[in-house]
């Protein structure tokens, strides 16, 4: 997790180096995270990317369970010109120290600071974790839980044909409304971040703020650009990218040319953030190499330049509407749903998606029947789940 001190000086938060003109002509916020283990090794990273990159996102676990290393790393990324997204995977009560630093994270650090990343995977989590044991024990102990929600956790432990999507929502959506962090956060106005791969609608639906779309994983970009914009403009949020792994073993990461071209991409489709998601620590900078660093200044250059950061970014000009409460994966027509298998619906929506992105591309954007966000005037063309194709 991550730390404040106190400040140390007025005179600190004008001493930071923004002498790069580039750094004032873009709205995308584009850095790199940090997963290291020690002051020393997030400095040599920042000192790596700081002419061009404009954000830094602190993800590392030990450094924020320490809270004289991660504000020395925050004053340090802060002086070389960079804003600060802080992790913390959630509050621990053995570190009391961590609601006083966001109380003084904004004193500290002003408009440097952005908000807090927030626990990890949210969605991710919810459709590939093993439900049925945990539900057996929720079960057994006749939790207030299975008495609100008997009908959809006895169809998970049974494995009945019984689905209830609906309900399965309000689970997902009650556990957030119950954690203390995001509340805690609220109270302070401090924008909520995370990344995810899955359900991007119910994570903002569960109050975050900020989602950042997985690129890896051979997962298809423009099917993830279409889940995560659609959600975030129906619910009038932000997202971004952060570009992940490839691959399980070294050398994680796809190649800097694929990497840039993805950067690219969600530049191209309005995302308002893009990052490398920079892990393990297998070199002194992390996991990213020499191919990724020049990707990462070459993207930079490519959209600092007047011209090309000047141009409008895309705008979806149809939309793939999803049935109420459907929490697909969507990542393959065979893909959980919340607890569950597909169902009968699965191949129909899988085949149209693919038509439609397709014909759309990044044109395509993927939204949820849900009369809180009415569609109506949104796009030139809706197709509804079940059209004929």
């Amino acid at each position: 997790m991550i730390i404040l001190i106190l400040i140390s000086t007025t005179a600190f938060l004008f001493s930071h180096d923004l002498s790069s003109e580039n750094k004032k002509r873009t709205d995308l916020l584009v850095g790199v995270s940090f997963c290291g283990n020690t002051t020393s090794e997030a400095k040599l990273l920042i000192d790596r990317v700081k002419t061009y990159t404009n954000l830094f996102v602190l993800q590392s676990g030990p450094v924020s369970k320490n809270e004289t290393a991660a504000t020395e790393i925050c004053d340090y990324a802060v002086a070389a010109g960079l804003r600060l997204i802080v992790y913390f995977g959630w509050f621990d009560p053995d570190s009391p120290w961590q609601l006083p630093w966001l109380d003084l994270a904004i004193q500290r650090w002003g408009d440097q600071f952005l908000g807090v990343y927030y626990y990890d995977e949210p969605g991710g989590i919810q459709i590939d974790y093993t439900w049925a044991h945990y539900f057996e024990l929720v079960k057994q102990r006749n939790s207030t839980l299975y008495q609100i929600h008997a009908a959809a956790i006895d169809a998970i432990i049974n494995g009945s044909l019984l689905r209830s999507y609906d309900d399965a929502a309000k689970i997902y959506l009650n556990s957030f409304g119950k954690d203390s962090g995001l509340k805690d956060l609220k109270a302070r106005s401090i924008t909520a971040f995370t990344s995810d791969y899955a359900l991007y609608w119910f994570d903002y639906l569960a109050g975050y703020d900020v989602l950042f779309a997985q690129f890896g994983w051979n997962f298809s970009v423009f099917q993830n650009i279409a889940l995560i914009r659609g959600a975030a403009l129906m619910q009038n949020k932000s997202w971004g990218a952060i570009i992940t792994w490839k691959y399980n073993q070294p050398p994680y990461l796809d190649s800097g040319e694929a990497i840039y071209e993805q950067m690219l991409v969600a530049h191209e489709a309005g995302a308002k953030y893009v990052i490398i998601f920079n892990y393990p620590q297998i070199n002194d900078y992390g996991v990213m190499t020499n191919e990724h660093f020049e990707a990462l200044e070459r993207f930079w250059n490519q959209i600092t330049n007047t011209s090309e950061n000047a141009r409008d970014s895309v705008k979806a000009e149809a939309a793939l509407v999803l049935p109420r409460n459907y929490g697909w994966g969507m990542r393959n027509p065979t893909d959980k749903i919340w607890y569950w298998t597909s169902d009968e619906k699965s191949p129909q929506i899988w085949a149209l998606s693919q038509k439609l992105l397709s014909q759309y591309g990044l044109y395509l954007d993927i939204v949820y029947d849900d009369p809180a966000f009415p569609i109506t005037d949104k796009y030139a063309h809706i197709y509804y789940w079940n059209y004929s194709i």
